[in-house]
């Protein structure tokens, strides 16, 4: 149109008119005087009936700040080359931007109260839709934005898609309210994406969506339904403080590096499953039962709150998606062990804790209560002590199961530690707490409590073992205890080494036989003598009979080691094993040898057969 065409034209308008510009192409100059004479002079604010700009081009700024649009207003299709502002703009009806393209967009404090449609659209550049208000459907399906998307504090009344929208930079949702369905079902987060704060009053589907940065869904709220089914995180995912409200399932989701639940509430019972490199539930307070299934991560426990009962399972198995039979893909931690390990159970009442098939080896146990009501179930795995020889002493290291708090101990009691954990016992990290060996045997006698009411014996009695061994080296008890434990150790590893039982009692049988060899027989076994006095006819006689005392053997002592004395000496010893006498005339060294060979000797086979009734006891 001329300028005289278009001045008569505009002329003619009024506020509240419809409007039809379809195709047309708009330069801020222009735009601005079609505002001007749709503005009502008392308000100051341009009123629009229905607007009808499908297709549209805006080659410069186009600024709707503050417009009214009382009746529908479509823009499908439009171009915003220059960029475009509704700062504060009302939509009293349908808003429909399907398949416009902003070079840049702001909606700060935009009205919605219809439907709004912005499926397909293109945001070149930043898009803001900070404290906008969508009091009907907003449509955000296969939206894409190249630049940040700011819907920080929007509040989206009724149903809100975005799903299959593509964020290629940041996408802030910080202090957003959803009031009915949110949908980001196969939405795509190239950048960071921040839902910090953020209130999901209805279900909220994140199913399939992925996130190639860290997401921050901190002190984010979920009322209901909390749907992460098959979304996939490539860096950390942020739920500290989050509240789930009535979320019965979490996951399955995959995660290359954290998912941090620090400080969650989970109102209901849950069944979470993560398959992640590390998972943190530090202070997580879990008001009703859960179960956790977990692949490839490190979990930490520390201060969680455990009201009912939780299980946490190692899943042998990929997950399956709920909604199809297809498993979660794993690429992400391909070529890691699947195994479930536990860091610390630290600040934990663990009486409502149940652990199967986890990986305890690392785990810090110092600071939880009630550890014998703690549930050990399936293949458990704890550390273990040092193989190997030992060079300082001529002894190996018994293998047994043992607590990261032992070894701690002792790298940092040795003279030298980088030759402690040289052997191959742990290094504490700096921090990790210093237990006194009187704190570390606690934690193995509530241990060992548990694995015995869940009738664990042979492990419960490698606990016992390094309950005691924490006992012995306890500076602080008596010195007459840790002199019988240390005897107690060295005899039969406490009741529980049978070889060492057995070898001391080789040894004594040995050592008893030699002195019997030697000392013990005498040199003839005595014969009975009769003796008596000759008398007269008629007159009585006496006879006397008696056995000699034992002659002591003299000679060479090469000379009394024979077969025959061997043999005698055997038998004498074998018979002090079993508490019988040997029934042998032996001389007064060979008597108070076999006196004690038959004190010490049963105990040492006694202690064996304890030994071996603790590794086979059901």
């Amino acid at each position: 149109m001329n300028d005289t065409d278009r001045a008569t034209y505009l002329a003619a308008l009024s506020p509240g008119t419809n409007i039809d510009h379809r195709g047309t192409p708009f330069t801020t100059e222009l735009l601005d005087q079609l505002l001007a004479a749709l503005r009502e002079p008392t308000t100051g604010t341009s009123q629009i009936g229905v607007a009808r700009f499908r297709g549209a081009s805006f080659s410069g700024t186009a600024h709707f700040d503050g417009v009214s649009f009382s009746g529908p207003a479509h823009f499908g299709s439009a171009s915003f080359s220059g960029g475009a502002r509704f700062d504060m703009a009302s939509f009293s009806d349908t808003a429909w931007f399907t398949g416009a393209s902003f070079s840049g967009a702001r909606f700060h404090r935009t009205s919605f109260s219809g439907d709004a449609g912005f499926s397909g659209a293109s945001f070149s550049a930043i898009a803001q839709f900070g404290s906008a208000s969508f009091s009907s459907r907003a449509q955000f399906r296969g939206a894409t934005f190249s630049d940040t998307a700011r819907f920080n504090g929007a509040s989206f009344s009724g149903t809100a898609w975005f799903n299959s929208a593509s964020f290629s930079r940041t996408a802030e949702f910080s202090g957003a309210s959803f009031s009915r369905t949110t949908e980001f079902s196969g939405a795509s987060f190239s950048s960071r994406a921040q839902f910090r704060g953020t209130s999901f009053s209805s279900d909220a589907w994140f199913d399939g969506v992925s996130f190639s940065d860290t997401a921050h869904f901190d002190k984010a709220t979920f009322s209901d339904t909390a749907r992460f089914n098959g979304a996939s995180f490539s860096d950390t995912a942020r739920f500290n403080g989050a509240q789930f409200e009535k979320a019965s399932h979490l996951g399955p989701l995959v995660c290359r590096k954290r998912v941090v639940l620090d400080g969650a509430v989970f109102q209901q019972p849950v069944t979470v499953g993560i398959a992640a490199r590390q998972v943190s539930c530090a202070r997580t307070r879990w008001a009703s039962t859960a179960t956790l299934h977990l692949r490839y991560a490190e979990l930490d426990l520390r201060d969680a709150v455990l009201e009912y009962p939780v299980l946490v399972a190692a899943r042998p198995t990929p997950f399956l998606l709920p909604t199809s039979a297809d498993l979660l893909p794993e690429t992400e931690l391909s070529g890691l062990e699947p195994g479930v390990r536990l860091s610390s159970v630290g600040g934990v009442d663990a009486s409502h804790l149940a652990l199967h098939d986890i990986d305890l080896s690392r785990c810090w146990f110092a600071g939880a209560v009630h550890l014998d009501q703690l549930r050990i179930d399936g293949w458990c795995t704890f550390a273990t002590t040092p193989s190997g020889w030992n060079r300082r002493f001529p002894w190996r290291w018994s293998r047994r199961n043992t607590l990261t708090e032992e070894h701690h101990w002792r790298v940092r009691a040795a003279r030298h530690s980088d030759r402690a954990t040289a052997l191959g016992w742990n290094s504490p990290p700096q921090d990790a707490p210093d237990l006194k060996p009187a704190a570390i045997a606690a934690l193995y006698r509530q241990l060992r409590k548990s694995l015995e009411d869940g009738k664990n014996e042979p492990d419960a009695a490698d606990f016992y073992y390094g309950e005691c061994e924490m006992r012995r080296h306890d500076a602080t008890r008596p010195w007459g205890e840790r002199t019988l434990l240390k005897i107690y150790w060295a005899l039969s590893g406490y009741g529980l080494r049978a070889t060492r039982a057995l070898a001391w009692l080789v040894a004594a049988m040995t050592v008893t036989i030699a002195v019997m060899m030697l000392w013990g027989l005498p040199a003839e076994d005595p014969k009975p003598t009769t003796t008596g006095r000759q008398v007269s006819v008629g007159q009585q006689v006496v006879l006397t009979t008696d056995t000699p005392v034992p002659v002591n053997p003299a000679g060479p002592l090469i000379e009394r080691v024979t077969t025959e004395r061997f043999e005698k000496s055997l038998r004498v010893v074998i018979n002090s094993v079993v508490f019988r006498s040997s029934g042998q005339d032996l001389t007064t060294a060979g008597t108070y040898t076999e006196m004690a060979s038959r004190l010490a000797e049963p105990v040492l086979l006694g202690l064996a057969v304890l030994a071996v009734r603790s590794r086979i006891k059901r």
